[in-house]
């Protein structure tokens, strides 16, 4: 029984070490405008095999789902525009499911320049949970990403404290940006100990040292680094990830480098132990 239960932890362990990592497709945004198909394949020789991305660049659905599917590629979530939450859902869904998606994803509360309030908050809250529970209701999760400025202070702690508070668990979730959430002088590490069962998606990005935050939602794309070069703390947040609610991983490196940089992000990434 011992020598069971040391061969099941042993696996377990391998697991953990073997996370798969994935990339959001915004991250070759400029790459596959000059050849789509071949940036896919840079990107699947790099050992990647899970995607977050929606757009589908032309193409209809299903000659895109095909390609994918030959590249060996899983599309895991897609994304949906902050507007469209109030409406009929019913092309969102079938395009998920056309992609064999899980996970919809909206990437930017919409608000007046750089004035977030209680007010964006309270109107994000109920957006997100009327559209999180018809996502439910047909096999699907419905996550936020924040981009920096949720972070503000607050009564409640933060912005983004009273979003969690204010959103349904059962039908709304999150992604969290750990570039994001340092660039909007929010430590990742906290979010992700404060949160481990709100958090099932991780964008990792990591953030050239000596970046000063704020809480606008914009950056300087070329202080995206290699992951662990940075001031992000990549190697606290893994670990901080596997003991939370964590599910899938995506690196998004949106520099001019991002693919000299990848390769050398995932190999970091696969350094920790």
């Amino acid at each position: 029984m011992k020598k069971i239960i040391l061969i099941i932890a042993c696996i377990c362990t391998t697991v953990l070490q073997a996370q798969e990592i994935g990339i959001q497709l915004y991250s070759v945004r400029n790459e596959v405008k000059q050849d789509l198909k071949g940036t896919l394949q840079q990107v699947r020789a790099m050992g990647i095999r899970e995607l977050e991305g929606g757009d589908l660049y032309g193409m209809d659905v299903m000659s895109y789902k095909k390609m994918l599917d030959e590249l060996g590629y899983k599309m895991v979530s897609i994304g949906i525009d902050y507007n469209d939450l109030t409406g009929d859902l019913s092309k969102t869904i079938a395009q998920a499911k056309a992609l064999g998606s899980h996970y919809v994803v909206c990437f930017w509360i919409g608000h007046e320049g750089n004035s977030f309030t209680q007010k964006e908050v309270e109107e994000a809250a109920t957006r997100f949970n009327r559209a999180g529970k018809i996502l439910k209701e047909n096999g699907l999760e419905f996550c936020y990403h924040p981009h920096g400025y949720e972070f503000r202070p607050s009564a409640g702690g933060t912005l983004f404290d009273d979003l969690v508070a204010k959103t349904d668990a059962r039908y709304v979730n999150y992604e969290l940006d750990v570039y994001w959430a340092k660039q909007g002088c929010a430590d990742p590490v906290e979010i992700l100990k404060k949160y481990p069962s709100r958090i099932k998606l991780l964008h990792l990005k990591d953030r050239q040292h000596g970046t000063a935050c704020n809480d606008t939602g914009h950056a300087d794309e070329e202080t995206n680094v290699v992951l662990g070069e940075g001031d992000v703390n990549i190697k606290g947040i893994m670990e901080a990830a596997k003991r939370s609610a964590v599910k899938h991983y995506f690196i998004e490196d949106e520099s001019t480098r991002v693919m000299q940089q990848v390769p050398k992000s995932l190999a970091f990434l696969r350094s920790l132990k």
